[in-house]
């Protein structure tokens, strides 16, 4: 039985590299491929005997395809050790200071992409080659000699090998896939594949309109060079004009070494990274720690938690938000991505159901929309039973049972029972919400508990629970302490200024944004509640629906009362303006922040600009006068240093903004 498990993982994984490696046409996911292949690597450590010379965990790579001539590398082009946590990158961290006292790494980002090798002999070059099985590779010079920033030739007359990636840029790929769609073309499914097709084009031509770039980060021979370290040969091929990623750093530690991926933001990068490669720095010590049949010891790759993973839909829920809005929601065998157990995922409203032929009992596979809420990216429709449930969109409301209505120009269907439970309860969710009234310690499962038990129904009930605080101390889970902290938390936010409050009050197209926009204009809950409709829209950045939704609002009665009560209780209801202390380095200049602030947060930076008389924005352009970079910053940075506009550090920032 054991052996006849062996036999098929073999088989299944054999098959994904050669369709990985030499087909960039993978069946499977990255997911899938580890699970497989831990469950072989358990299944050969218990069971030596039954280990097989063509099994993936003995041998690397693949054999490499015949349209292209063979490349016997003088110096293998081993693969990397993979881990996906940090006690492992802890656990590397301990086997190297077994050998090496105090070692410095380097980091570096894991560019997605295709391995490559360029040989240059007195300074020109005359071989480009894959990396293959890691000995034998595939000849592509012609295609890489189309890859803008490849050097031809080297301002020195140098003898010389060094390795990187091939990558497509995000813009490249998403360029090429529109134009294969209008030519009824397959797409690619990622800028990976992509890359490695390309290179494997056997008309040069295009492989040059693939618009395909380099990060050269190895050099196998640096003694050659008289090279000591890691960081020095990163410096040299800058010298030898080669692209070597920015994203780079040395540390003397472990913890930096998390602490520089934790900071990492893959959103804002123009290419795509799956990791980070771990490396001692110093060449002496890399030969001390050696290497194993395999991989380096000295070197592991961090890969990131996968971005799209594949599981099962068990069924459809609909959930009720604050306005009434029914929201379709997958119910998910759980499966973990980007370093969450995910159990549920949005499927946004029926169109986008039945756009993508959702069915329950479905295969689906799943990502994190900007790496926060899961959504449903497609159906495995080949791995389909016929078991399949279709989806059907429901008529009454799941909490309430009112029937649902479909408003004109609206996709989605909403409950309009004001009393509705969900919408209730939302809605006090909102109000406590950090960004509208930020009442410490009322997380969602608070605010549902509380709904339950019958005291909290309105926004308003929150100022009575001081009245009930014998009560609450009797709950489960709750005691003097715990209620004082959250009463005084309460108490507090009676002094927010008014932008919090109206945010809070949950007005339909009224958010964070806007609510400032308002208060700015009108400084008064009382002067905004008796605005006309027509002065509203002449708002810039407010307009007709804004306006008429303001209106509406304040037009029902149940409303103005609530407003009222809230009133009574000492909530605040004027626009409190933050003293502006104009700096001249500031006043009317508008600013970018890219990257992590250490001193501050980023609302805190965007806040302190607008105090000393400056604007914020959020992209680059010619009439951005200064970008603010702090930890790993993306592709406005590279923006801004293509465009020559004023760059400012942290410290820079903060020293400025003193003056």
């Amino acid at each position: 039985m054991i052996e006849k498990r062996i036999d098929e993982l073999i088989k299944i994984l054999n098959k994904a590299n050669y369709e990985y490696y030499n087909l960039d046409n993978p069946s499977i996911t990255d997911q899938e491929y580890d699970n497989y292949m831990d469950e072989l690597i358990k299944l050969e450590t218990n069971h030596p005997e039954l280990v097989r010379e063509d099994s993936p965990t003995v041998n690397v790579g693949t054999k490499v395809i015949s349209e292209f001539e063979k490349v016997t590398h003088e110096v293998p082009m081993m693969s990397l050790g993979d881990i996906f946590n940090f006690e492992e990158l802890e656990e590397f961290d301990k086997r190297v200071k077994k050998v090496v006292q105090f070692p410095k790494y380097v980091c570096e980002l894991k560019i997605d992409g295709l391995s490559v090798s360029l040989l240059y002999k007195n300074g020109k070059l005359v071989r480009a080659a894959t990396r293959g099985d890691g000995v034998v590779g595939e000849d592509i010079t012609h295609n890489v000699k189309t890859i803008k920033n490849v050097p031809l030739s080297l301002p020195e007359d140098i003898d010389i090998e060094v390795r990187g990636e091939i990558y497509m840029p995000i813009s490249s790929f998403e360029k090429l896939n529109e134009e294969r769609i209008k030519k009824g073309e397959r797409e690619f499914a990622n800028p990976r594949n992509a890359a490695a097709g390309s290179v494997r084009q056997l008309d040069s031509k295009i492989a040059k309109e693939r618009n395909l770039a380099t990060f050269m980060y190895h050099i196998p021979e640096p003694d050659k060079y008289n090279l000591k370290t890691q960081e020095e040969s990163l410096e040299f091929m800058k010298k030898l004009t080669f692209t070597v990623n920015p994203n780079i750093v040395c540390v003397n530690s472990i913890d930096k070494v998390i602490k520089f991926i934790e900071n990492i933001k893959r959103d804002s990068l123009p290419y795509d990274i799956d990791g980070v490669v771990i490396k001692v720095n110093n060449y002496y010590d890399q030969r001390k720690l050696g290497n194993t049949a395999k991989v380096p010891k000295w070197a592991i790759a961090y890969k990131f938690p996968a971005v799209e993973v594949l599981t099962k839909l068990k069924d459809i829920e609909f959930c009720v938000g604050r306005t009434g809005k029914i929201t379709p929601r997958a119910d998910l065998d759980p499966v973990r991505l980007a370093g969450s157990v995910v159990r549920s995922a949005t499927l946004n409203n029926q169109d986008y159901i039945k756009e993508k032929d959702i069915m329950i009992g479905d295969v689906v596979s799943i990502r994190k929309a900007g790496d926060v809420i899961p959504e449903v990216v497609e159906v495995k429709k080949e791995r389909r039973t016929g078991e399949e449930v279709p989806f059907k969109m429901i008529d009454t409301c799941p909490k309430c049972g009112s029937i649902l209505v479909k408003k004109e120009n609206e996709v989605a269907y909403f409950c309009i029972n004001k009393n509705c439970p969900a919408r209730c309860i939302e809605g006090l969710i909102h109000y406590s919400s950090r960004d509208a009234m930020n009442i410490e310690g009322f997380g969602e499962r608070i605010v549902e508990d509380f709904y339950n038990e019958g005291y909290l129904n309105t926004i308003s009930d929150y100022y009575r629970l001081k009245d009930k605080k014998e009560e609450l101390m009797e709950l489960e889970g709750f005691g003097e302490k715990s209620i004082n902290n959250l009463l005084d938390n309460i108490e507090n936010t009676k002094s927010n200024s008014l932008e919090k409050f109206l945010f809070g009050l949950g007005i339909k197209h009224v958010g964070k944004k806007t609510s400032k926009i308002l208060c700015e204009a009108y400084k008064d809950l009382d002067k905004l509640m008796n605005a006309k409709k027509e002065d509203l829209a002449n708002i810039k950045d407010i307009g007709d629906i804004i306006a008429e939704s303001i209106i509406s609002y304040f037009s029902d009665e149940k409303n103005i009362k609530l407003i009222n009560e809230l009133k009574e209780y000492g909530v605040n209801i004027k626009y409190l303006e933050k003293e502006k202390n104009i700096n001249e380095l500031f006043k009317d200049k508008t600013f970018v922040l890219t990257g992590s602030l250490t001193s501050m947060t980023r609302d805190e930076g965007k806040e302190l600009i607008e105090r000393l008389g400056g604007k914020n924005t959020g992209s680059v352009s010619k009439k951005t006068d200064v970008v603010i970079v702090g930890d790993s910053p993306g592709s406005k940075y590279d923006k801004a240093k293509e465009l020559g506009i004023t760059i400012w550090n942290e410290e820079e920032f903060i020293n400025n903004a003193r003056r």
